[in-house]
């Protein structure tokens, strides 16, 4: 514990005294230190710390007199204060707040019509079906006065489950109707999954980059958070296996479809190498497939190998059809299943009978299938233009995608992307740096553009000055 408080203080604009007090507090706040916990005795953290041990008595003496630990004669310091409130911020690399993964997602969901938010994870409003939704609400608005107001039966719709299971057909995932419940959304079926396979202090893998999100959630679960580097291909698989032996992990979460951040896609014999490994460590799997819509040709999927043994499928249709519109779903064997509704019911009790309604009158009535041909086409076209752009200014794409609206970049030599995103929230653009998504914190000098939101000259423009800045 003493090395652990060295490591987090130390901001020499700050007095001895207070970085130390600093520290101990972001320990409470993280729940790192918890009621009744024994602080570091005076002796040991000021060797840690390399500073007198009359600074650690002071601020010990301080934090004692604000009542946040008390002093047993005889045996130390203790934690005293009540359990703070989980401070997500407080939990994981320290970043800028400026450029961190829930100051991004903020950044982003606040964003005024004046901001230009390349660095978001989803597609501009005009880029989605508006008026065949407008046309499935006028029908909605027509039909029986359960869909307009009930509650919806826990594991969702029923004609939707079943086309789910269709769609998921066509990945090659077998599943019945009653292996599959509707969700709000795809964050809601990782949430309910983590409730119900993890306890405080298990170890989850990701990817490394990864969904910025998923270290926020999994943080919010108290979970153990290890990362594994990305390929082109999926995973690297020897250290994914050495990760496997080293921290017993109990879950595995990740993108086989297309992968955010980097648009890559799973290849078959780094699939079957994964479930190979999975198998022989009992490793549950959890295969995040929102941008399943998105695909030209469909990537190999862990669950269509697996059969969804030790696979666990979700998804949603935030991306492609509608954030407002709140419906996702997840796939799993069926006792696992049970304990999923059951999670459902205790935390958000039923679904939304009219987001799924609406969304099944969208996916079949063909105007879904109408706005995925113009999408792919438009998004494959904004894609190369995008590429080009950016290298103009001396950006290049780690790899180019088959599909989908991320571009993983990597920026000039010696550019680091925070200050880079910084200099470019002054001017009113957010963008994504490549440590909001890396768990190492290895991805300084990486990007990730969203190319349906990267139309706009100004952008290139504030890339070109801030990286000649920085």
């Amino acid at each position: 514990m003493e090395r652990q408080l060295a490591r987090e203080t130390a901001d020499p604009a700050d007095t001895l005294i207070g970085t130390l007090m600093a520290t101990i507090r972001r320990r409470i706040a993280s729940r790192s230190l918890t009621p009744g916990a024994r602080l570091p005795s005076i002796r040991a953290l000021a060797a840690a710390m390399q500073v007198s041990k009359s600074t650690v008595v002071e601020a010990y003496e301080r934090l004692a007199a604000e009542g946040a630990i008390r002093s047993r004669p005889g045996s130390g310091y203790f934690v005293a204060a009540p359990m703070a409130p989980l401070s997500l911020a407080d939990i994981g690399p320290r970043l800028d707040r400026e450029v961190d993964p829930l100051w991004i997602s903020r950044q982003s969901l606040d964003a005024g019509d004046t901001m230009l938010k390349p660095g978001c994870g989803w597609l501009p409003a005009s880029w989605m079906p508006q008026e065949a939704m407008r046309r499935g609400l006028r029908t909605l608005s027509r039909t029986a006065d359960a869909t307009l107001a009930d509650y919806g039966t826990p594991l969702g719709l029923r004609p939707l489950r079943e086309l789910m299971v269709r769609r998921m057909g066509g990945h090659g995932i077998v599943a019945a109707p009653e292996q599959v419940m509707l969700t709000e959304s795809g964050t809601q079926a990782i949430d309910l999954i983590c409730r119900y396979l993890l306890d405080a202090g298990d170890t989850v893998l990701v990817d490394d980059p990864c969904y910025f999100n998923f270290h926020a959630l999994l943080r919010a679960h108290r979970a153990r958070v290890v990362s594994v580097p990305y390929r082109p291909d999926g995973p690297d698989i020897e250290r994914f296996a050495a990760a496997l032996e080293e921290h017993r992990p109990r879950l595995y979460l990740t993108n086989s479809g297309i992968h955010n951040p980097t648009g890559a896609s799973l290849s078959p014999v780094t699939a079957h190498r994964l479930l190979k490994l999975a198998d022989q460590h009992d490793l549950v799997i959890v295969e995040d497939d929102i941008f399943a819509d998105f695909e030209l040709t469909p990537a190999p999927r862990l669950a269509a190998f697996d059969g969804l043994e030790r696979v666990i499928a979700i998804g949603s249709f935030s991306k492609t059809l509608s954030a407002s519109v709140r419906c996702g779903y997840v796939a799993a064997r069926p006792e696992w299943l049970e304990g999923l509704v059951d999670l459902k019911i205790a935390t958000s009790f039923g679904g939304s009978h009219f987001a799924e309604a609406l969304v099944l009158a969208l996916l079949t009535d063909g105007s879904y299938r109408k706005h995925l041909e113009a999408l792919r086409t438009r998004l494959a076209r904004t894609l190369a233009g995008t590429a080009a752009r950016l290298e103009a200014v001396g950006i290049v794409p780690w790899l180019m995608p088959q599909a989908g609206m991320f571009l993983w970049c990597r920026l000039p030599d010696g550019a680091d992307a925070g200050k880079v995103a910084r200099h470019a929230l002054a001017e009113g653009i957010v963008l994504a740096p490549g440590n909001a998504f890396s768990l190492s914190q290895t991805a300084h000098g990486f990007m990730r553009f969203n190319v349906a939101q990267s139309d706009d000259a100004r952008i290139y423009q504030v890339l070109e000055a801030a990286l000649q800045r920085v």
